[in-house]
């Protein structure tokens, strides 16, 4: 069964596209007409794809690997923050810092110092200081933690982004391009499809339709997820059986070998 419905899309407002004048012709495949001088996104298409991008979602999270959401319009923050932290993955919501991908060891240093600044903090070490200095290192620490604080736990660099308008996140798409990170991405029809491994044809201005597309992907990262809890649980179960099964030989040798009672 398929996580997304033509009618939800529909109620969401899913298949508004931008003005004619603004499309990117690459996106003509995902036009079902013109209307009033304004693209109509067939949401057929949409629905396919958004099940595809799904399903592969669901199988870098069935195999343990970190999905980095992104998307840092006004429509889109708070939805991606609310679903990113709903499957544990981490996200980027306020400006994209350029190099996050390309120069992740200098992002992760930075990850680092409002780690020890926090570090400091708990020990009293900054007591000593003048409330001026102390003033300074919270306005940092703000800093850090606006920018940087939801992928705190990113070690490694991610298997995959999430991207809502690729237009307005262009660094972060030719970033993970560059580094053959896959791309999945709601892509309006002014936007170039080409540099997306997995697009998802819809109005990405419209609040509802972001965050009906994004339940939908974040259901499938669940399900991933659950499966791969449930699949580490049987094989443990088996460990034990195969445990218990190798033990149980040596258990009726030695009684065998064992003198009998006097």
């Amino acid at each position: 069964m398929a996580r997304l419905d033509f009618d939800t899309l529909l109620a969401a407002g899913a298949h508004f596209g931008h003005l004619k004048r603004k499309w990117n012709p690459a996106m003509a495949p995902y036009i079902f007409m013109e209307k009033s001088g304004i693209h109509i996104i067939d949401l057929h298409k949409t629905v396919a794809k958004a099940e595809q991008a799904a399903e592969a979602m669901k199988q870098i999270a069935k195999s343990g690997k970190r999905i980095l959401f992104v998307g840092t319009k006004k429509q889109a923050q708070e939805i991606i923050a609310e679903k990113a932290k709903s499957v544990s993955m981490p996200y980027v919501i306020e400006r994209w810092p350029g190099g996050m991908l390309t120069n992740f060891p200098t992002i992760r240093k930075a990850v680092k110092k409002m780690s020890n600044i926090d570090k400091l903090l708990a020990d009293g070490t900054y007591d000593k200081l003048s409330k001026r200095e102390n003033l300074q290192i919270q306005r940092k620490r703000a800093k850090l933690e606006k920018n940087l604080g939801s992928i705190a736990d990113l070690t490694r660099l991610p298997s995959a982004i999430f991207v809502v308008d690729v237009m307005k996140e262009h660094i972060a798409v030719a970033e993970a391009n560059r580094l053959g990170i896959p791309v999945f991405a709601i892509v309006d029809t002014n936007s170039n499809p080409n540099n997306v491994d997995f697009v998802i044809p819809a109005n990405d201005d419209s609040s509802k339709a972001i965050e009906v597309i994004l339940g939908a992907i974040c259901d499938a990262i669940q399900e991933g997820i659950d499966e791969r809890k449930a699949e580490k649980i049987d094989m443990d179960a088996a460990g034990e059986t195969q445990a218990d099964e190798a033990a149980a030989p040596a258990e009726e040798a030695e009684a065998e070998e064992a003198p009998a009672a006097e």
